[in-house]
Parts: C-alpha cells; sequence; structure tokens
C-alpha cells in the first residue's frame, strides 16, 4: 500500500510521515488504527466537524470507538467502491460532502481524513478548498501504513490545524481566545493531560508569573491562536513533532520533559524559567513552594514494589520516574512512541537509575521484559495485561488505570501508590488461581463438556500430520 501510495502521487506526504514518524520494528501498527487519534482530536472540538474517507469496516470500528470514549456528535462518512476510487468519482463525492457540512452558522472548521484505501489510491484531499464560506477545510491523510500509532496521529490533526492558525495570524486580526489572561504571559502544554493536571500546572508557574494558555490538542478553534501567543510551549507528550514545528515557526522556544516527582519538577522549572527569562528570585520562590510538598506527597506514599511500565501514550517515561522516586524498583519501561529530543532528559534520568528504555517497543519486548523481571506488578497494553494475568502476575491496563489518574505536583506524587500497592497485595491471590485453574482454558484444555483434560486417540496427531503434508504436495503438484 505504501507503495501504491507513492506511485499514485502521495510520495511527498509519505516522506513527511516517515520524516517525523519513524516506523520501528514492525511495518504496521500494534495497537488500534491509528486514525483514532486523528478523529479523537477533531471530535473533543467545539464546532469542528470531522467526515472520514476510508472502508465502511474501518470507518465502523473508527466511529464505534470514538463514541465508546465518549464522543456525542456524528462523524461524516463519504462511502466508495471500486468504480468510484478508479474513476475518481470519490474526490468529488468528498468535495460534495464538505460543502454540505461547511455550514459558518455551525462549524469553525471541518476536517477530512483519508484512511489507508484512499491514501493508497491517491485521493488529492490537498485539491479540496481551503475554505468554504469562512469555514476553514484541513485535509489530513492518516494511513496505517505511514502513521505507527494512535498517539502519534494526534499531531498529524493538531500539527495540521495549528499550521493553518500560524499563517492565519500572521495574515492579521485573529479571534480573541475565550480565556485569554491580560497581562501574563502563557506557558502552552503540548499533550492530552488529565483534567486535573492542567490547573495544578498552573500553580506552579504561578510564582513564576507565569500563566497557562490553551493547550493543544485545543478544544475549540481560537484556542490555537492563544496557544501560539505563549512565550514558552511545553512538549509534555514529546511525540508530537509536527506541532512543535509550528511553535519553532512561531518564534517560540519548546522545553521537553514534565514536573514530575521532585527531581523532575525542579528540571522543568529551570527550564520554563530559563526560557521564559525569569529572574533567578522568582524561580528559587516557586521551588521553595512547590517541591516539599511533593516531597512530603511522595514520603507519604512510598511505593515497595518492582514495576514495569509499558504503553502506547507518550507519558510511559514520566509515569517510571514518579514511580522510582516513590521508592519502586522500574527495570524496563517500554513505550511505542519514538525517541524524540523532548523525552531526552527523562531518559537519561531513568538510565541513571539502572532502567532500560525502550522505544518504539513490541509487545513481544514488552512481553519478554515482564516474563525476565517477574514485576510484582506490570503497567502495559491489554494483550500484555492478559498474558501477565496468566502468569499470575498483578497488571493494570496503562491507558484507563494509569493515565486517567493525575501525574504532577503534589496530587500526581499521591496517586499511584494505592493502586500500585492493591494491585501487589492480591499476587499471593494470583498464584493461588492460576495454580486452581492449571490447563483449564489452555489449547489442550479448551471448550466446554470435559470434567478431565481431552486424549487424543492413539496415533490422531500422526495421521493428521501425513494428511496436511499429502495436501500441501497436491496443490503444490496442481500449481506447477
Amino acid at each position: 500500500m505504501l507503495e501504491a501510495a507513492r506511485a499514485a502521487g502521495k510520495g511527498e506526504a509519505m516522506a513527511r510521515l516517515a520524516e517525523d514518524y519513524p516506523r520501528g520494528p514492525h511495518d504496521q501498527p500494534q495497537s488500534m488504527c491509528p486514525a483514532f487519534g486523528s478523529l479523537r482530536v477533531g471530535l473533543r472540538m467545539r464546532r469542528v466537524a470531522t467526515i472520514l474517507s476510508g472502508s465502511a469496516c474501518c470507518v465502523y470500528g473508527l466511529t464505534f470507538t470514538s463514541h465508546f470514549y465518549g464522543a456525542r456528535r456524528s462523524v461524516g462518512y463519504v462511502p466508495f467502491n471500486s468504480e468510484t476510487l478508479v474513476t475518481g468519482k470519490l474526490f468529488e463525492d468528498i468535495r460534495d460532502a464538505v460543502h454540505q457540512t461547511a455550514n459558518p452558522d455551525e462549524h469553525d472548521a471541518v476536517v477530512v481524513i483519508n484512511l489507508c484505501v484512499p491514501t493508497a489510491s491517491g485521493v488529492p484531499l490537498e485539491l479540496l478548498p481551503k475554505t468554504i464560506g469562512g469555514v476553514r477545510v484541513i485535509g489530513i491523510d492518516v494511513p496505517g501504513f505511514g502513521v505507527p500509532t494512535h498517539a502519534e496521529a494526534k499531531d498529524v490533526l493538531a500539527g495540521a490545524m495549528l499550521r493553518t492558525a500560524r499563517l492565519e495570524a500572521e495574515a492579521g486580526p485573529v479571534a480573541r481566545p475565550r480565556e485569554m489572561q491580560e497581562g501574563l504571559r502563557g506557558v502552552s502544554l503540548i499533550g492530552e493531560l488529565f483534567p486535573a493536571d492542567p490547573p495544578g500546572i498552573a500553580a506552579l508557574l504561578a510564582p513564576l508569573g507565569l500563566s497557562l494558555a490553551p493547550q493543544l490538542p485545543a478544544r475549540e478553534w481560537r484556542d490555537l491562536y492563544g496557544a501560539l501567543d505563549s512565550v514558552v510551549a511545553a512538549a509534555v507528550h514529546p511525540f508530537y513533532v509536527a506541532t512543535v514545528r509550528e511553535f519553532r515557526a512561531a518564534g517560540r522556544p519548546v522545553v521537553g520533559s514534565a514536573p514530575v516527582g521532585v527531581e523532575g519538577t525542579a528540571a522543568w522549572l529551570e527550564a520554563i524559567a530559563g526560557a521564559a527569562g525569569v529572574e533567578a528570585a522568582r524561580l528559587d520562590d516557586a521551588k521553595a513552594r512547590a517541591l516539599p510538598a511533593i516531597r512530603a506527597a511522595l514520603a507519604a506514599n512510598p511505593i515497595q514494589a518492582r514495576v514495569t511500565v509499558s504503553g502506547y501514550e507518550g507519558s510511559e517515561l514520566l509515569v517510571a520516574r514518579l514511580l522510582i522516586e516513590a521508592g519502586a524498583e522500574v527495570p524496563y519501561v517500554g513505550t511505542a512512541c519514538p525517541r524524540t529530543d523532548w523525552s531526552a532528559a527523562d531518559r537519561d534520568w531513568l538510565a541513571a537509575r539502572g532502567a532500560h528504555v525502550q522505544y518504539r517497543a513490541s509487545l513481544e519486548q514488552d512481553m519478554a521484559a515482564m516474563k525476565e523481571v517477574r514485576p510484582d506488578l506490570a503497567l502495559g497494553t491489554t494483550p500484555l495485561v492478559q498474558k501477565a494475568k496468566e502468569l499470575g502476575i498483578p497488571a493494570l491496563y496503562f491507558t484507563n488505570m494509569v493515565s486517567a489518574r493525575p501525574l504532577f505536583g503534589p496530587a500526581g506524587a499521591a496517586s499511584l501508590a494505592g493502586i500500585v500497592a492493591a494491585q501487589t497485595r492480591g499476587r499471593e491471590r494470583f498464584a493461588r488461581m492460576v495454580s486452581f485453574f492449571d490447563g483449564v482454558g489452555t489449547p489442550d484444555g479448551a471448550g466446554y463438556g470435559f470434567r478431565e483434560r481431552p486424549v487424543d486417540p492413539p496415533g490422531f496427531r500422526e495421521r493428521q500430520r501425513k494428511l496436511r503434508a499429502a495436501k500441501a504436495k497436491a496443490e503444490e503438484a496442481v500449481g506447477t
């Protein structure tokens, strides 16, 4: 499909995706369809309509997942068949759908997302009009063979929107952000964060004389202007390379890592203060206010456990840092996201404390590390959690159980201890369950109605092997 996309005129787009999101050991994603990330960004914005162009089964799966995660609006869909795809009628249908959707009374922007088949067929979304009656039209290609994770697909749309907003701001006056604070210089956070984290970060910034600018991905179009108006952008999630590129084009410095734990918070405040030109006295005051409370929270919530961390959200390194500062042993950290400059400080900090950091980690690597380490608790993706529980290892799904908690400041320092303690207390119970159900539900013991493990008739497996070999030989003879 990648070669087909290049042959169909998408070579430049594929080259850009390959540069921004280099692939890892696998040539296709191991998590959900990447386009879900872009779809999610658009659906969470006010006055933004989204139209999908792709196979019906893909669109069904994406819309199902989006509504499962709380979307409360319709998703447009432009169906196609072989004829409309080959003749170019599909592009005309997309253009008609955009014109029908672009109502300035209802929308600030219409997002059109090409999935795998339209991208491989060269459907040229770049030929769509840039605006229709004042409504912006944003067309992006998010194929599974070009974007490795759904996390990075968030950046595809966030970066495309920020670019359009930056060009508008450079051209003249733009709409005022809804909650813009006069007289305060802002810091824009890059990454989807737990709702309680931005106010906590705002409290850390206040002694520096800085406020919180709108974060990206944004909640409405005018927030993009507010984000660009910041004095510093903070790449809390380190994979937003297209978004960072637009901030840099706007002349804004970008700071990596995040205010996690005592050491992480101190280093982050220093980086923010340096980028924003904040005087030393303010920085000392900010540290004096924040660090003792975080240190006390960590001391009150110690973690005595060996934990492996893996996931595809982009915050895995930050979670590992917090666990280590709380007293945990973290020998392995795997993230499906790529290695970038914005996680360099976290990578170095973890490596200095004996943690192996695996970027573009595959499920196989995560499982191998878990089996080797035999942790007290494994944080990871759904299949890893399933395997861990089969082995009697307590495990938690990273996305729903870890990302759904505060991570920064004193609240973050106290958030993980409870779930780690609750899960590790159940290890002995897991061991009893594995022993009790040994062999049940596994290949030879799967199914219902057996009081004991089924026994093959004598010679059954050998007869089946010979039948398979004879069938393969016959097929080979016919083929030649």
